[in-house]
């Protein structure tokens, strides 16, 4: 597990935890990728729900190799800072929830990059703590819950990692959020236990409605 600086030290209080990835989730990913691509001379085409066979080159119209597609995403990451903006309504409605419970980012992205992650972030006003990792997200949910008999909500885009944290936390409240109106469209169904919120303004009631499920046992 790495985090977002080399100091961070992940300590949750005794209260509810909420776990959100990034891309398309608290930052704008896809909107500002394609405005990358078009200053590399290639285009993202909404043809379907993944980058790969969907990034062209402007001048063949040929679409990128992997390799392509990894060096395009691997220069935006290194450059993110200039790209990148928050989802809308997340930097004051996070400030809120961050009242009554934990906040955790946790970021499917090279560990190299997290650096620059942090310092964006922490620009934007967002200061929770940060893990960037290629590892599945299930076991990293389940090793920050350790298993507490508190609320534990976890936010992401791809559906992949809600089932990988189903998987290994099975209490969790899976909440489905693309901040991207185009591809979300083009996105997969969710299946029965994971709720989809179109912005955070949808989210916030299904995590309070979460929170106020919970009963301490006496």
């Amino acid at each position: 597990m790495a985090a977002g600086r080399p100091d961070d030290v992940i300590r949750l209080g005794h209260r509810p935890l909420i776990v959100s990835d990034v891309d398309e989730v608290v930052l704008e990913f896809l909107t500002p990728f394609k405005l990358f691509l078009e200053s590399r001379q290639h285009r993202l085409l909404p043809r379907s729900f993944r980058l790969s066979g969907n990034i062209v080159d402007l001048q063949d119209g040929e679409a990128a190799s992997e390799a392509t597609v990894k060096a395009l995403l691997d220069a935006f990451y290194d450059t993110q800072q200039r790209w990148q903006t928050p989802a809308a309504l997340v930097v004051n409605t996070l400030a809120e929830l961050s009242a009554e419970a934990d906040i955790v980012f946790l970021t499917a992205m090279p560990p190299r990059h997290a650096a620059k992650r942090r310092a964006l972030l922490d620009a934007l006003g967002l200061p929770y703590p940060l893990l960037a990792s290629e590892e599945p997200k299930g076991p990293l949910v389940e090793q920050l819950h350790g298993g507490r008999e508190l609320p534990v909500v976890f936010i992401d885009d791809i559906l992949r990692n809600l089932h990988s944290v189903r998987d290994y936390a099975p209490s969790c409240l899976l909440i489905n959020l693309m901040a991207n109106t185009e591809f979300r469209a083009l996105a997969p169904v969710p299946d029965a236990g994971i709720h989809a919120a179109a912005d955070w303004t949808e989210a916030v009631p299904l995590i309070r409605a979460h929170f106020g499920r919970w009963a301490p046992r006496r």
